[in-house]
């Protein structure tokens, strides 16, 4: 199992999990695209169990392409998003990538 950091543009919201990633994707739903400002986002979903955040996160309720509920948290102060949840996959959250302090994990699994 390894540890996974991470950190908001602003370093305001930091997070960790001891866990190897479940999955690493990339979306390419519209939604993930308005949150990222490009044509996919990065993902690497890990046991919700295993992440704790320190610092407030801000958070917005949107619907994915199921129709089922998704809950994106970000910097309230930066923007950077953080963390998605998904109703479809209960026992996940996925990180975003670009916000883990060593991004070489997307490339290792």
């Amino acid at each position: 199992m390894r540890a996974l950091t991470g950190r908001c543009l602003c370093g305001q919201v930091q997070y960790a999990a001891n866990a190897d990633p479940a999955i690493i994707a990339v979306c390419h739903c519209k939604n993930c695209q308005k949150q990222t400002g490009t044509a996919f986002s990065v993902i690497v979903g890990i046991p919700k169990s295993t992440l704790s955040i320190h610092g407030k996160l801000k958070r917005f309720h949107d619907t994915g392409d199921s129709g089922r509920s998704v809950e994106r948290s970000f910097c309230p102060e930066c923007g950077s998003p953080i963390i998605t949840d998904v109703d479809i996959m209960p026992e996940l959250t996925f990180i975003k990538a670009g916000t883990l302090d060593d991004t070489s994990v997307v490339s290792r699994k």
